[in-house]
């Protein structure tokens, strides 16, 4: 009789083929839209997905929206459309390894990277010096409490925070 593990791995070989050849879902046709209408920008090689909306023409307000884990800037679909009525621009993006971004691998993933690649957006969309208003969820209140710390800190003095509301965090 063989070894259990030689039985397991003769099963679990095979499957493992199948998995890595079976392609992706197709996407439906409201996340088909949401990638549509989203654009990505360059952070040091890798594609970062963002939508940025224009909404109250003479607003100057601005919400920075951060999903959570393990979603995506399409958490905020639902209420896209009521954020643009409040605010002139309305910006999420998909963290690094997270909805349509890039997911390199290997690659050592940190809060610190991804609040790094959020400024590094702002800074893409001349945003810079402008007050912004962030608003965030889950994972995202860690990417937030990291912008909020280098705000304070003026550490990298590269986004300039006017509010900021943290949700289950």
């Amino acid at each position: 009789m063989r070894e259990w593990w030689v039985q397991v791995g003769l099963l679990a070989v095979p499957l493992l083929a199948a998995y890595l050849h079976i392609p992706p879902p197709q996407l439906s046709p409201a996340l088909h839209s949401w990638k549509s209408s989203g654009k990505f920008f360059t952070y040091k090689g890798l594609r970062i997905f963002y939508q940025d909306s224009v909404g109250v023409v003479g607003s100057p307000e601005i919400v920075v929206l951060l999903h959570g884990f393990p979603t995506s800037s399409y958490d905020w679909y639902k209420i896209w459309e009521g954020l643009t009525l409040r605010f002139h621009r309305v910006i999420a993006l998909d963290f690094l390894g997270f909805g349509f971004s890039d997911k390199p691998r290997p690659h050592h993933y940190s809060i610190f990277e991804q609040a790094s690649i959020v400024e590094a957006l702002l800074r893409h969309l001349g945003l810079q010096n402008r007050r912004i208003n962030l608003l965030s969820h889950d994972y995202g209140d860690i990417v937030a409490q990291e912008l909020l710390y280098r705000y304070k800190q003026n550490r990298s003095g590269r986004l300039t925070i006017k509010s900021l509301c943290l949700s289950n965090g």
